[in-house]
């Protein structure tokens, strides 16, 4: 028996329902994992961030095209700085070296009194409670301050600040700051070992030689440091921020013999491998967006673990969730697209098409 030919309506159909079926399998597609935020364990504690911060700077071939982060040109004068010279800050001496790094360069040759230094900003200034990693190698030139912090303003500040000065090659000793800038500290001329919010610790490892994972633990009332995952100091208390800032990237040097030294009689070089940082956003907006994505917190790969490097594996570093598929979605990640950051918006620029086409054939 001849099969009577399909009507007009019959192949539509046929067509729309494929279409809608392919739609469902990406909406099904686009429900991310990580959605929920990352976690980690913070001095017994679980805790969950629902924003991340990442960069991998030994493949970014230029910093100025990168949006997460801001080269910072500006002058201190010497009083400002307190220091024996003035700062000054300039965009060609945070360079990207592919393969390397980013470096940071204090020059060794001054300009008006003047010693050309180093900063790199985050533009997220609404990072507020999270764990902020950066992989470095430290400079060996005596006569500088290599610094990791997270700031806010100059009395809500938590630092992690190298002087190479201090390096002692023949007895190994590698000492690192570790300092909260508070209300009390600004008080007693910025002097936090006077509040006792100071502390001087030493790294075991020549942080000259290789790359090493420095961290900072920032929750309610308490700052965790680790070097390598090992833990160097915990400072607890009121002088504890309590606001959102962003993250610093710093390097500079202004000749004061209590501090940074110097300046150097020869270029110093700062270089960052990566940062990584996960943390709660201190704006109303970004707290929205987590309510929106995050449907289940207990669901199947809602929340995912951030891996940890140790002293004997360093593997972990090179473990960028932003490099995964499906693991980033809502969250401003350099290079990728809005689409790719919401993860949910190009599923929406197919539905609308389809709806339409179903209306205009009268099967609605």
């Amino acid at each position: 028996m001849k099969r009577p030919p399909r009507s007009r309506n019959s192949s539509s159909r046929t067509a729309l329902c494929l279409a809608l079926f392919a739609v469902a399998c990406l909406f099904k597609a686009a429900t991310a994992d990580c959605e929920c935020g990352y976690s980690t364990s913070i001095d017994g504690a679980r805790h969950v961030f629902t924003d991340l911060l990442e960069t991998d700077f030994t493949r970014v071939e230029d910093i100025r095209h990168n949006t997460d982060w801001s080269r910072q040109a500006f002058n201190m004068s010497s009083e400002r700085a307190r220091g024996n010279f003035g700062e000054m800050f300039a965009i060609d001496n945070v360079a990207a070296a592919k393969e390397t790094g980013l470096q940071l360069t204090v020059q060794g040759q001054n300009v008006d009194d003047m010693v050309p230094v180093a900063e790199l900003d985050s533009e997220r200034a609404d990072v507020f409670y999270g764990t902020f990693r950066a992989s470095l190698k430290l400079s060996s030139t005596p006569g500088t301050c290599a610094a990791f912090f997270w700031f806010f303003n100059d009395t809500a500040e938590i630092d992690m600040e190298f002087l190479s000065k201090d390096f002692q090659v023949a007895n190994n000793s590698y000492p690192v700051n570790l300092v909260l800038q508070s209300r009390e500290a600004a008080e007693a001329g910025y002097n936090a070992a006077d509040t006792g919010n100071y502390i001087k610790t030493y790294l075991p490892f020549n942080p000259t030689t290789d790359f090493h994972e420095y961290r900072m633990d920032f929750v309610p009332n308490k700052v965790l440091f680790f070097a390598d995952n090992r833990l160097l100091g915990q400072i607890n208390g009121s002088a504890v921020p309590s606001t959102g800032g962003h993250l610093v990237l710093q390097h500079w040097s202004n000749g004061n013999p209590l501090w940074s030294g110097g300046p150097p009689a020869e270029d110093a070089v700062l270089t960052v491998k990566y940062v990584k940082s996960y943390f709660n956003s201190s704006t109303a907006q970004r707290n929205r967006d987590w309510a929106h994505r995050c449907k289940d917190v207990v669901g199947p790969n809602a929340v995912c673990e951030i891996p940890e490097i140790t002293a004997t594996d360093s593997t972990p570093g090179g473990f960028f969730f932003s490099d995964q598929h499906n693991m980033t979605n809502n969250q401003t990640v350099s290079g990728k697209s809005d689409g790719q950051r919401l993860g949910y918006g190009w599923s929406l620029m197919l539905v609308v098409p389809v709806l339409a086409s179903g209306m205009g054939l009268g099967l609605w």
